[in-house]
């Protein structure tokens, strides 16, 4: 897997899509947010990116689209909501969307309260999961990962109320306060179970994974933090999208790391890429190990 401090530096020019997972981006982890906008910084630089995609785990947690929208609704000072954490993301998201970059978000088991509105602010896309990628002649599944790890079946039943519409109708109606106290409950107990499981349990399942991947040629995914290639078949890839880690916090100069997605094409083979179609024949998805001083 090659390692950079920017993004694909070396063939900026072939760099059509990108793919990230598990940011965990929250005020408490502000290198986390700098990594994020520095990766956007590259993002605008590229001169062929077409489209970025984020598949869950944007945020450590999501409340709510109002824990945001309510600076506007309440018409906050300007200095209020240019000082709030998340208005320099959305600034650049919508730069990025204004040079033409589609920007396509999925829900993770963290952010599963994300909406639509949030995603208006800067143009962006709220997207199911599975997601079919063309890559040159292929077809890779995306999704954020949680789903396929079926050992874990206290999980798998979270999963199942906390994705249902009436639950996250009841969560929405309640204070902004009120959602805190129980995603606060909730991250501990989380925390406590995930402290005694074995970690295979916490990994995907070998049958959900084939199930999954029958109709596609690839699967890509994040949510294990076990970034890595897989065989699955003999003619078939499970990639693992990398958690966005601190390292050498202790020092002054924090470095980031994550591992991420990106489809590359030649650049002489513009002539067979429309904008529906993102994926020419001669595109190929890849790894990368993306550094970032912050």
């Amino acid at each position: 897997m090659q390692s950079f401090n920017h993004l694909i530096t070396t063939r900026p020019h072939q760099v059509r899509q990108v793919l990230i997972s598990d940011l965990h981006l929250s005020p408490q982890e502000p290198a986390l947010v700098q990594a994020f906008l520095a990766l956007l910084d590259d993002c605008l630089a590229l001169p062929a990116l077409k489209r970025l995609f984020i598949l869950g785990d944007w945020f450590e947690v999501w409340l709510g689209d109002d824990t945001y929208l309510s600076l506007l609704k309440e018409k906050k000072s300007e200095d209020e909501q240019i000082a709030h954490w998340l208005t320099p993301l959305i600034v650049k998201l919508k730069q990025l969307r204004i040079n033409g970059c589609e920007i396509l978000v999925m829900h993770g088991n963290r952010d599963f309260l994300l909406g639509q509105p949030f995603c208006n602010l800067f143009g962006g896309e709220l997207i199911s999961e599975p997601y079919t990628l063309p890559v040159g002649q292929q077809n890779y599944r995306l999704e954020h990962g949680d789903a396929l790890c079926t050992d874990d079946k206290k999980y798998q039943f979270f999963r199942k109320i906390m994705r249902n519409r009436l639950t996250q109708w009841y969560l929405l109606n309640k204070s902004l306060e009120k959602r805190l106290a129980i995603a606060d409950n909730m991250r501990k107990k989380s925390q406590q179970n995930n402290a005694n499981k074995a970690a295979h349990i916490m990994d995907v399942n070998d049958k959900a994974v084939r199930q999954a991947i029958t109709t596609s040629d690839a699967l890509l995914h994040g949510h294990t933090h076990r970034p890595d290639v897989h065989q699955v078949t003999a003619d078939k890839k499970r990639y693992v999208l990398g958690d966005w880690r601190l390292l050498d916090k202790d020092t002054r100069q924090p470095k980031v790391s994550a591992v991420i997605g990106a489809v590359t094409d030649d650049e002489h083979s513009n002539d067979g890429f429309s904008s529906n179609d993102l994926s020419g024949n001669d595109a190929k998805f890849e790894l990368f190990e993306f550094t970032m001083l912050v």
